[in-house]
């Protein structure tokens, strides 16, 4: 469950365009397109901060995943609710900005379909985060490389729009970042 008091997700077409509302789980149970964000941040070691999912949320339960991911309320920017979010589930606030959106499709537990146009949300930080409990059990700071070396070996780990993200749009993700430690190269 979500600590925000708002159900309905805005529907989208191809291009972003608003074209309705519907009930967050009736969205996902109809595998209707809706807009949704995934927060990425990192420290000054270029290393990500990794949330695990809670048990009991109504998908993805006990899975790893980006920091923290969600969709904005009717009324609300992306990056107003990536800010939100962020302060909700890892009690964490730094200078935000969308660095890509991308469409995805998936199969999820629970009978469930996942179809995003997701905003890819980037910021820096080396807070500490102190997590929600309802929202994540767990976190951890790991190098991009590591991560898609652990997908590999572990893909069931991990959420399925944090894989797509890790393997279809990494060159995008790591352009994004201050250092070239991160080439393509190195992942």
């Amino acid at each position: 469950m979500e600590s925000s008091s708002y159900t309905d997700v805005i529907l989208v077409d191809l291009e972003d365009n608003a074209i309705g509302q519907m009930e967050k789980l009736e969205a996902h149970q109809k595998g209707v397109l809706h807009r949704a964000f995934s927060v990425f941040i990192f420290n000054n070691k270029l290393e990500l901060l990794l949330q695990r999912r809670a048990f009991g949320k109504y998908h993805s339960e006990g899975l790893w995943t980006n920091t923290c991911c969600s969709h904005p309320a009717p009324g609300e920017t992306v990056l107003e609710a990536a800010n939100r979010r962020l302060k909700e589930e890892m009690e964490l606030e730094c200078q935000l900005h969308t660095s890509f959106s991308f469409i995805y499709k998936a199969e999820l537990d629970n009978n469930l379909t996942e179809y995003e146009l997701d905003h890819v949300v980037v910021g820096f930080s080396d807070e500490t985060p102190h997590i929600n409990p309802s929202e994540a059990i767990a976190f951890k700071w790991l190098k991009l490389e590591d991560i898609a070396e652990d997908i590999k070996k572990h893909p069931e780990h991990y959420t399925a729009w944090f894989k797509i993200i890790l393997t279809d749009h990494l060159s995008i993700l790591t352009s994004q970042l201050p250092h070239e430690s991160l080439s393509k190269n190195h992942i």
